[in-house]
């Protein structure tokens, strides 16, 4: 039997999971619940129905999974306790220095059912990546660098900003600091040092745009903490430069057992943000499924998820091709 997909919320990564939906043969998509006008949102998978979002309450009994596609700076702590009472959930929630009160929350919120958090790449894949190398070389240091790309979370705080239409955010690697750890320097680098910010933003016509940069500049978990310039532009432009989502980023960890050195790195490059967000939500929403039905509630991370409950393959296949 195919697991059911509910997806809440339609915007770029509700459409990356639909992707990934149809790339799935153990999965069929159950419902797209929206806050738009659901007889003028057209999906790819025109046989699965689109409801209004308060109607997601009337669906439980044919919904394995919801996954919630919501922003995090506003949607996703309104909308994620109240899921997660409802419906087996999983989310993106990427706000890092907010994720322990989420956290918290939804665990409060998810009683009876599964509630994945967090589970993009990072946080997500990428915090794996910083745990296992952290276990296996506790003498060292590890350093995560984004870019260059969209920052979806990012993006999103800035249209939530009054005054603005449309916005993208590129997170920008230093170069000159990743080859520092590459070369074995152990620096220690601020957020500062490591990640610049570079925003394109289309605002209404009588907006107060110093207003609107100072915002963006001075927003505690997103900007203020970087080196972050703001450029405005017309609607035009941002569809015709900005329209496309690549990201990527990588994990190094250096470290040392006795006299020798290690260099860990983890890497990504993705053509679309979204898609491959969506990607990664949907293979924890199978691990979601499989945790619920041995009674694992509440809220979890990716660090709480056995590898083998993200693979539609049994363990007797992992173990013969993968292992």
């Amino acid at each position: 039997m195919k697991l059911k997909i509910g997806i809440a919320g339609y915007g770029n990564i509700g459409k990356g999971v639909e992707k990934a939906v149809s790339a799935s043969s153990d999965m069929e998509l159950a419902a797209v619940f929206t806050r738009r006008d659901p007889g003028k949102l057209r999906i790819e998978i025109p046989e699965a129905p689109v409801c209004a979002l308060e109607e997601a309450e009337n669906m439980k009994a044919e919904i394995d999974v919801m996954v919630l596609c919501g922003g995090s700076a506003k949607d996703l702590p309104e909308q994620g306790p109240k899921f997660a009472a409802m419906f087996n959930i999983v989310d993106s929630f990427d706000s890092h220095a907010k994720i322990p009160e989420y956290f918290s929350k939804m665990d409060k919120a998810a009683q009876n059912k599964t509630a994945i958090i967090s589970a993009g790449w990072d946080p997500g894949l990428f915090s794996m990546i910083r745990m296992m190398a952290q276990a296996i070389l506790p003498q060292g240091e590890s350093y995560t660098f984004w870019g260059r790309g969209v920052s979806q979370g990012h993006s999103n705080a800035i249209r939530e900003i009054e005054g603005v239409k449309g916005a993208v955010q590129y997170t920008v690697p230093i170069e000159s600091a990743a080859n520092e750890v590459r070369n074995g320097a152990n620096p220690q680098l601020s957020a500062r040092q490591k990640m610049k910010r570079e925003c394109y933003v289309a605002a209404d016509k009588n907006s107060d745009l110093k207003k609107i940069e100072g915002q963006i500049k001075n927003m505690p978990d997103y900007f203020a903490d970087y080196d972050t310039t703001v450029n405005f532009i017309t609607e035009n432009e941002l569809l015709k430069n900005h329209s496309k989502m690549p990201h990527g980023g990588f994990v190094l960890h250096s470290g040392k057992t006795g006299e020798n050195n290690h260099l860990m790195e983890f890497s990504l490059k993705s053509d679309s943000n979204p898609e491959f967000t969506g990607s990664v939500l949907l293979a924890y929403a199978r691990a979601a499924a499989r945790m619920s039905k041995e009674g694992n509630f509440g809220a979890k991370t990716v660090f709480d998820v056995p590898l083998s409950y993200l693979s539609p393959k049994e363990n007797g296949e992992l173990v013969r091709e993968l292992l």
